[in-house]
């Protein structure tokens, strides 16, 4: 169990419905030139939620939320902020993405009339994909202001191309490879161990294993 203190940006750990309505989001963004846009939060607990109402309240610091019922809690709703050298809720940039989920039919938080929150976006438990719009890859959803988003168009094999490297999850010398990769990465001291052990132990996600990907290479040509 995680504290109330403690933050969750994982994209797994809201319901399918939304993971595909974030990535959607991601994409269009992406495509739209927006790359420097990244998850701030997805999941909250009741326990959490009860605790970020009281700041300000009954707890020291600024009011940070005016509700005890959020989507959040639903797993249906994610924030996201923007990376620097801009402002962390850059207005203009949040303005953009609101502009693109409007078509997407998600709602966003700059909508609302009485209490605007322009980093919150959130959808219906029945959202689909709109007409004219498919997830055309894998998208990579970053969780910090030091990756970027990515889209990953697959080719007609299924493959996802990845810096220099092609991972086809279903293939066993492609997962042999992706191992030595990640022992290499482990070795050179630029990641930590326990993704090795996540990797060898078949707990990691698609989308965090580009994210390694992706530090790994930027790291390396630092």
């Amino acid at each position: 169990m995680t504290s109330v203190t403690t933050t969750c940006r994982d994209l797994a750990e809201l319901l399918p419905v939304a993971q595909t309505a974030c990535r959607l989001l991601f994409q269009q963004c992406y495509k739209a030139g927006i790359q420097n846009i990244f998850v701030t939060e997805t999941y909250r607990s009741q326990a959490r939620q009860n605790y970020l109402y009281a700041q300000g309240r009954t707890r020291p610091g600024k009011i940070v939320t005016w509700t005890l019922k959020s989507n959040h809690t639903s797993r249906l709703a994610w924030d996201i902020a923007v990376a620097p050298p801009k402002p962390l809720y850059d207005v203009d940039t949040l303005t953009k993405v609101g502009a693109i989920v409007r078509k997407l039919g998600i709602t966003w938080g700059g909508d609302w009339t009485r209490k605007i929150d322009r980093p919150h976006f959130e959808v219906k438990h029945n959202w689909k994909i709109p007409r004219g719009y498919k997830l055309e890859g894998q998208v990579f959803v970053p969780s910090n202001s030091k990756l970027k988003a990515q889209l990953f168009v697959k080719d007609k094999k299924e493959e996802i191309k990845v810096s220099n490297i092609i991972w086809d999850s279903g293939s066993p010398a492609m997962r042999a490879e992706t191992e030595n990769f990640i022992a290499q990465a482990v070795k050179e001291g630029i990641i930590n161990a326990s993704h090795l052990k996540d990797l060898q132990n078949g707990v990691m996600t698609t989308d965090r294993l580009i994210g390694l990907f992706i530090t790994i290479q930027q790291r390396r040509n630092k």
